[in-house]
């Protein structure tokens, strides 16, 4: 057959795991992920006739948030609806959740991918709709078995339009949802734990030279489940289209929609069934839910919205002057961004009280945010974290205070302590609580900054390397490293290594 050139067609449907005290529809504590198997359940969450679900208005609340975040437009009232299927992790044998008239409707989210030489890519959201969790079954020893802990769980569904064209828009829309989740504060978002699930609905097209459809809009999808990772996500993702690729190659694309799962073992995807139509779920008003009136609501989740991750990343790069690799970094997790903030606060207000500098803080600010900004990308993204994860901690985590930590900058900025010194500074801070001035005065840490001390020192070493220094002088300039570390190791890493370069290069001329 003659060769076709094909797009990629790709649609997510992403479930959001409430971060609730409660479940959707009862007062059960809603903390499946701690709790024994078969001990967070009711009458209500186990479907017993005669039971009334009673909707949890924190859920509701979120919801708003959530639709507001992706600028969704927010119907009021909202009503919800019985979704019917058969299903062992269905007691009820429904689930309750929205049809029609969802809590947000169409909405827009624009999402930056790093490293793209395409740019910014711009996701419409079809519908982001609440409804309760299903119980979790889990297979051992050939038989199924059922915890309830996890049924009336409170979701939010976002659904988006067919808007990707590759599994890497995909990963990074994700990625965003997930930044954005933990800056609402309505969800812990990890993918890995399932409290950020994701199905993906994949199908490719034939286009012409001009990128345009041909023939049929859209072709039967496939859609892909048990991915439990972003980059699971990503690879599933590529081997449909290989797979489907391979189909179109011997003109026998897909003729109908089905349901594939993603085997992590294999990195494959497998026929699980064929997918239903909506029609076949057999939607009906919830009787016992009357509508909701969500005008209230809206006002005050407008006025609770936080800085989303997109607006504090242009802000960190206005603001701070950090690039953009580390601006990514520093503001992944809210409380690192938080902690960035705080010590940045910290910071500056010390330069401005510094009898050293002059003008107006704003003029202060600006004359150093450079130098500040690569301190701290140095200092909290990089040596900060690394200490905490190999501690087993993280921001979020560590008792370390935004204040210490500026203080322990300002020692590095000062050239009052190395970075090897203040690297053994900030462990001892984190194993006792104490401030860096004070550690570093009883472990005597402290830079050596006595020229007259450094020179003496220099020149024993000077005297005991006469061969290193002859081929300094013959233009090996690259020894002068060597002769540093030398003044290092002999004062046990405290030398100013500023003051040390300058007076090495002066003996050595």
């Amino acid at each position: 057959m003659e060769h076709r050139r094909l797009e990629t067609v790709i649609g997510l449907e992403i479930h959001v795991q409430l971060r609730t005290k409660t479940k959707m529809f009862c007062g059960c504590d809603n903390d499946a992920e701690h709790a024994p198997p078969n001990t967070l359940l009711c009458p209500v969450c186990v479907g017993h006739p005669g039971t009334l679900p009673s909707p949890n208005a924190q859920a509701i609340r979120y919801a708003v948030r959530i639709g507001l975040a992706l600028g969704c437009k927010i119907n009021s009232p909202i009503f919800f609806d019985r979704k019917h299927y058969i299903y062992p992790d269905l007691p009820k044998g429904y689930q309750i959740s929205q049809f029609d008239v969802p809590v947000c409707g169409e909405g827009r989210l624009r999402v930056e991918i790093p490293s793209s030489k395409h740019g910014d890519i711009e996701i419409r959201i079809e519908r982001a709709h609440l409804e309760e969790d299903a119980a979790k079954n889990i297979h051992r020893n050939g038989q199924t078995l059922v915890d309830f802990n996890r049924a009336g769980t409170p979701l939010v569904e976002i659904v988006t339009r067919p808007d990707f064209r590759s599994p890497k828009e995909a990963k990074a829309f994700l990625q965003e949802l997930r930044r954005i989740m933990r800056y609402l504060g309505v969800s812990n978002a990890d993918m890995e734990k399932g409290h950020l699930r994701c199905d993906a609905n994949i199908s490719l097209r034939p286009v012409d030279e001009r990128g345009l459809p041909i023939g049929r809009t859209y072709y039967p999808k496939t859609e892909v489940k048990n991915m439990n990772s972003f980059k699971a996500v990503e690879r599933a993702l590529e081997f449909e289209i290989v797979r489907q690729t391979d189909l179109w190659s011997t003109n026998s694309p897909p003729a109908q929609t089905t349901t594939r799962g993603w085997n992590e073992s294999k990195q494959t995807t497998e026929l699980q069934r064929v997918k239903e139509d909506s029609a076949d779920y057999r939607y009906m008003r919830e009787p016992d839910i009357p509508p909701i009136d969500l005008t209230d609501a809206i006002d005050e989740e407008k006025h609770r919205l936080p800085e989303l991750p997109a607006a504090k990343r242009a802000r960190f790069k206005d603001e701070y002057g950090f690039g953009t690799k580390d601006v990514w970094a520093l503001t992944d997790e809210p409380s690192t961004a938080d902690f960035v903030e705080r010590t940045m606060s910290e910071l500056v207000s010390w330069l401005v009280a510094s009898p050293d500098t002059d003008g107006t803080p704003e003029e202060i600010a600006e004359a150093h945010r450079h130098a500040l900004a690569k301190l701290a990308s140095t200092w909290i993204g990089t040596k900060l974290v690394g200490v905490l994860a190999a501690r087993g901690e993280s921001i979020s985590t560590t008792d370390l205070s935004p204040e210490n930590m500026a203080e322990l900058m300002r020692l590095v900025f000062e050239r009052k302590l190395n970075n090897t010194a203040a690297l053994t500074v900030l462990e001892y801070m984190l194993d006792s609580g104490q401030g860096p001035e004070t550690v570093m005065q009883e472990r005597q840490l402290s830079s050596m900054d006595d020229e007259t001390a450094l020179g003496e020192i220099i020149d024993g070493i000077l005297a005991n390397h006469p061969s290193h220094v002859d081929d300094y002088k013959s233009g090996k300039t690259v020894l002068l490293q060597f002769f540093v570390g030398m003044v290092q190791k002999e004062t046990g890493g405290k030398a100013n290594p500023h003051l040390t370069k300058s007076i090495l290069e002066k003996k050595l001329r």
